[in-house]
């Protein structure tokens, strides 16, 4: 797809749902001759904070230096997972689980890449994309992310999405990880970490899929707009059912006439 067409397509994916804040491709970066000049490399963010960043515009780059969460740094294959969240000792302090072996569980169920081999993680919205990105994250309301997920049924042919999560590590191996190592729409509740340390909203969420699957999702968006999206928003059925009980209670008004 060319550049332009992508951010001509983030657009329409825009106005179709009136998205709070942009899409965000993710550009998995191996080689630093990949590495887009003048961009602004990030230090002491965790994963979820350059999110946050990129859907509200910037363009960041964000490496085994710059990342400040032990979590996802260890779910990129930036470092190596400290003991005490590997116990599940940490999740127990933080007060998310009330066993260790609760933490531990989630922890090695973890998606992760191998250790050493991404050199860095490149976020930007997709509507002033300058390449093609690895996968594509969006952050927002959950009635918005809801028509992503039938669009991608759509596409899929009515496959049943099977998301995965541990309300852990929301944005970095659920939205961005799973996708791309499993090629495979996810679907995420958010987490502890994502609700704590940035801006997404108590009524947003976040879900991730393969930008192989972006256009066709798109062109589902725009099916849908046609006539899924206005009735559903509308809320005809709830005005037709309100309209009912109030000539109930008009027929048994005793003060009518």
């Amino acid at each position: 797809m060319l550049v332009s067409e992508l951010r001509t397509e983030a657009e329409k994916a825009n106005q179709i749902l009136g998205l709070n804040s942009s899409l965000v491709g993710v550009k998995f970066i191996y080689n630093e001759a990949e590495i887009p000049s003048e961009i602004e490399k990030l230090s002491g963010h965790r994963y979820c904070q350059a999110l946050m960043k990129a859907r509200h515009g910037a363009h960041v780059l964000l490496d085994a230096e710059g990342i400040a969460c032990p979590a996802a740094a260890a779910a990129f294959g930036f470092k190596q997972l400290p003991e005490g969240l590997k116990t599940g000792k940490g999740l127990v302090g933080f007060g998310i689980v009330n066993e260790e072996s609760t933490g531990k569980a989630m922890f090695e169920e973890m998606t992760i890449l191998p250790q050493g081999k991404l050199i860095a993680l490149y976020l930007f919205p997709l509507e002033t994309a300058v390449i093609e990105p690895d996968i594509v994250v969006v952050e927002d309301e959950t009635e918005k992310l809801m028509w992503f997920a039938l669009a991608n049924l759509n596409v899929t042919g009515g496959k049943r999405v099977e998301s995965s999560t541990a309300i852990l590590q929301a944005t970095c191996v659920d939205a961005t990880l799973i996708p791309f190592v499993k090629q495979k729409f996810n679907m995420s509740m958010g987490c502890y970490g994502c609700r704590d340390a940035t801006d997404i909203g108590p009524n947003e969420t976040v879900l991730g899929f393969p930008f192989k699957d972006f256009e066709p999702i798109v062109k589902s968006l725009e099916f849908l707009n046609h006539k899924a999206i206005p009735n559903s928003r509308g809320k005809n059925a709830l005005a037709i059912l309100r309209r009912k009980q109030a000539e109930e209670i008009s027929k048994t008004d005793p003060f009518k006439n």
